[in-house]
């Protein structure tokens, strides 16, 4: 099963707090108008999914007003519906989304691998810690692998 996740607010910007709209240095922030539409908001082209990674019929999309895939969506819901408690992740960036929803994830009891191939950040060193970090203390969040040897075990 493949569900895809992304953040985003309401057009009325009511799911998003106040103190994260004045977080960054940049010059636009959540709800302002970019080059694909307003910032992280729902429905705008900027925040479709890629191309490349569109989902395929069938495949869920969960959308979230957070880093975290699992507060105030019902991703929860959706997994142990179906008997999931094991769950590969990839996505962007590793040090924010990836890990702070591997640390939910884990509070709940659900087994976590990040693959280190199918995750990115903007920053390399971040990228590096962030990996440490889900593995550090024999898997303290999760364990980090690559898709390599995920595609050997699941046997495509």
């Amino acid at each position: 099963m493949v569900i895809h996740t992304r953040e985003g607010h309401s057009p009325d910007l009511a799911d998003c707090p106040p103190s994260k709209i004045v977080r960054g240095r940049g010059e636009k922030r959540i709800g302002d108008l970019g080059p694909m539409g307003r910032i992280l908001i729902r429905g705008e082209r900027g925040h479709d999914i890629v191309a490349e990674l569109y989902p395929r019929p069938g495949e869920i999309v969960v959308d979230k007003p957070g880093k975290g895939a699992f507060c105030a969506t019902d991703l929860d819901l959706i997994l142990h519906n179906r008997g999931i408690k094991s769950l590969i992740v990839c996505g962007v960036t590793t040090e924010v989304c990836v890990n702070t929803t591997v640390r939910e994830a884990n509070d709940r009891g659900y087994d976590c691998v990040v693959l280190s191939d199918c995750v990115g950040s903007y920053f390399p060193e971040f990228q590096r810690v962030a990996l440490e970090m889900i593995k550090a203390q024999g898997g303290i969040f999760g364990w980090v692998s690559d898709s390599k040897r995920a595609l050997e075990v699941i046997g495509n």
